[in-house]
């Protein structure tokens, strides 16, 4: 559970339905937090290996399956072949083919907004 003096960064889009309501419910639980554009300034590769170790997630989960960028790119058939290094690389240049929002912090990472897993984690 992140501490209530640690502020978490949130990766999101401004024009993002789903990325709003998480805003909005940051607000409201009093959560710290620093937004930054998802599409302007992507996380770094860096940051994209911790959201996906401290998450304990597969890498096909930091992808926004259903965005644009995504289907354009052909994402669905490369993925499977694709070399993780190639793949953060793809998703560090790219932030529109991340899913969102995300949230990271020391120990937090949250990928897409569920209420209940962001009330548990950031509670």
């Amino acid at each position: 559970m992140a501490a209530a003096s640690t502020t978490v960064v949130v990766y999101q889009y401004p024009k993002c339905s789903t990325c709003r309501k998480a805003i909005k419910w940051l607000d409201a639980q009093g959560v710290a937090y620093r937004s930054v554009d998802i599409v302007s300034e992507p996380p770094s590769v860096a940051v994209l290996e911790q959201v996906r170790r401290v998450a304990g997630v597969e890498l096909k989960k930091l992808f926004n399956t259903s965005g644009q960028s995504y289907r354009n790119g052909g994402w669905k058939d490369k993925l499977p072949s694709t070399s993780e290094a190639d793949a953060y690389v793809a998703l560090a240049s790219d932030g529109k083919l991340i899913k969102r929002p995300m949230v990271v912090g020391d120990d937090v990472a949250l990928i897409g907004f569920r209420e209940a897993e962001w009330a548990e984690a950031l509670g």
